[in-house]
Formats: structure tokens, sequence, C-alpha cells
């Protein structure tokens, strides 16, 4: 594809159109309808979720953060287990401290020094953990380990980073978003780099926001098919858009906010030599940030990898709310504990409460 080319996903044939669905949570009832639709249920990806459930998540993760004293004891005696085959310091720390600080408990397993379901099965595990903890969180390298122990655990099993996806982070994301800009609808969100987990989760989650996400990546580095699919799906239902293109200068050009990821990831590392060159084009730096909004805020899931991806002027800018998002990971998560386990209630937002509108 030539690089200056967009290219706009269509539609599967076999799919028809969906009609439009109100974005946001506008009453009580709705509220109470999502809580409890979600109570129980696994978070393995974004599309898990319907409009609604994203947005009643989001809602619970500023009221959390507002009034933290309120959840105090919202999970009171519930059990967390993290298994994690991956290092981990924002995802790890933000969990243990969202169930510690609502009133439960958290049990760390490092398994980054073996395979899950290599000692006994998959379905094995999930059948003994869901006899002594509430919650099941998974950081993995495959995403079928994720989904097999989720449809063998009678608890909630969350998807806290696979290979697939990492619907926690983009739930962090949004819910920063919606701090500085007061809504994510018709926000202009552009993804620049690998299309990787974090691109398949901020993909879906801004489709279901009523987001226009634009992609930019090297050819041969998209997101997969099928997660292009069900993002085009989503934004067919809220008024968003799909763009994808390997312009990073087109693609950045008017954005609202700004976001990369590392292009090389955890597992990649022996591809370093060849993705380093094909990524250097891709670097989010201050040339590039001159393209997008005046008002724009770039954005990173962390850990930075400064001088590759990103640079420290943007990084390091007035524009840059990476911390901010670190943050949010903590209220985001809490609020999903809050809504799979149960201890979910409505304290209305003020939706004018962003920081910066858009002009």
């Amino acid at each position: 594809m030539d690089s200056s080319k967009t290219v706009v996903m269509n539609r599967p044939e076999h799919e028809q159109p969906r009609p439009r669905v109100e974005l946001g949570i506008q009453s009580d009832a709705a509220f109470t309808e999502a809580a409890k639709a979600l109570r129980g249920r696994d978070l393995t990806s974004i599309s898990d979720l319907s409009v609604q459930e994203l947005a009643a998540i989001l809602e619970l993760a500023h009221a959390v953060k507002g009034r933290p004293e309120d959840f105090r004891h919202a999970l009171d005696a519930k059990q967390m287990v993290l298994i994690f085959e991956k290092a981990s310091l924002r995802t790890r720390l933000t969990f243990e401290t969202a169930i510690n600080t609502c009133g439960g408990n958290a049990i760390f397993v490092d398994q980054t020094q073996s395979v899950l379901g290599e000692r006994e099965s998959l379905a094995d595990v999930a059948h003994n953990l869901e006899r002594w903890v509430d919650v099941i969180v998974l950081r993995t390298y495959a995403h079928e380990t994720v989904t097999e122990i989720g449809e063998n655990a009678k608890v909630p099993v969350i998807n806290a980073l696979s290979d697939y996806e990492h619907p926690c982070q983009a739930i962090a994301d949004f819910c920063t978003l919606e701090e500085r800009f007061g809504s994510c609808e018709g926000l202009k969100f552009t993804y620049v780099g690998d299309g990787n987990n974090v691109c398949h989760s901020l993909m879906l989650a801004g489709a279901l926001l009523g987001a226009h996400v634009t992609v930019a990546t090297p050819k041969g580095y998209e997101p997969e098919l099928d997660v292009i699919h069900k993002a085009i799906a989503f934004a067919e239902q809220t008024g968003g858009s799909i763009q994808l293109m390997h312009d990073p200068v087109r693609a950045v050009t008017g954005a609202d906010a700004v976001y990369t990821d590392v292009c090389i990831s955890m597992g990649q590392e022996n591809e370093a030599t060849k993705r380093t060159p094909i990524f250097r084009p891709y670097q989010v730096n201050e040339d590039l940030m001159k393209h997008a909004a005046e008002h724009s805020v770039f954005m990173h899931c962390l850990p930075a990898h400064r001088g590759q991806e990103v640079t420290d002027a943007v990084i390091d800018s007035a524009q840059s709310i990476v911390f901010d998002q670190a943050e949010n990971r903590l209220h985001a998560q809490k609020a999903l504990l809050l809504m799979l386990l149960g201890g979910a209630k409505r304290i209305p937002r003020d939706r004018g409460m962003g920081k910066r509108r858009r002009a």
C-alpha cells in the first residue's frame, strides 16, 4: 500500500449495520442494569463489553477516584490472585492497591520463570483457584491462556495483558481522556506504532465510546483483521470511525490525542535488529507532534523506550499525560473489580469536569 493511502476498512458483508446506541450512563437504572450484567463476568477483551457497560465502568472509575472512602469496605474479605508470566510494575501494584483499599486482599504468584499450563492443565488450574479466591487476574503471553482459564473458572477472570489485548490499560486511558476532554465522543484519537495488543484494545474501546480512531503502522504490522472488523462494528453503533494508514504525519494531523507504545514488546527482543529501522519513521517526536491539534495530548502505556518510539522532548513535555494514565490504572481497575465482584454503586459524575476541552 502506498504510504500516503488511507484505508477505511469495510464491514464484512455477512454483518448488517447495527442501530445507533445512546452513549454514556443517563440514569441510575441504566447504571444498575450495567452493574448487574457485569457481576461475575470475565473481562478477557474490551469486546466483552457493551457500550453501556464500558461507560458504567468509566463513570465508576471517576467516582472512586473522587470519593475513595465511599468504597473503603466495598470488597471486604474478597480474595484476588494475580498470576503473571511477564514482569509488571503498574499492573501489579495498581491491582493490589485497588483491592486492598476496598477491603479485600491480593495474592501474587510469580510465574515469570515458568509457563501456565505446563505443570498441570489450565482447566485444573482454574478449578483449583475458583475454590480459594473471588477473582483471577492473569498476565500472560498467550491470549488462549486467559480465555481457557476463563472458560473453566466459576469466578471472574481478568486479562491483565496478553499477546492479543490489554483491556485494563485501555479503560484507564479513556478514563484519562474523559478527564481531559469531558467526553470521548467525537475525539480524534491517533495511535502510531505497532498494531499490537495495546493498539487492539484502544481501537475497540475508542470505537465503543464514539471516538474517531486512526492507526498508523508500518506495512506488515497492522492490527489483526478480526479486531478491525469488531471495532468498525462498534463504531457504527456509536458514530465513531476507524481508519488505518501507513503515513504517521497524515494520521497525527489534527489529532486531539497521540498515542504510541514500544515497538519491541516483551518476548520480541530477538527481533530488535529487524524492527528498529522499520519503526524509526514512526517515532513520536516534536516534529510529528506539530501536526496534531494545538491542545493535543501525548499518551503512552509505559514503560517507554526513550529515544526509540518517543523522544524525551515529547514525553517530558506539557502535552504529556503519561503519568495521569498511570495513576488512572488504579482507579479504572478498582472500578472493574467493584463491578465484577458486586461492590459497585452509582455516584454520578459531573459531565463538565473535563480540564481542557477541544476547540
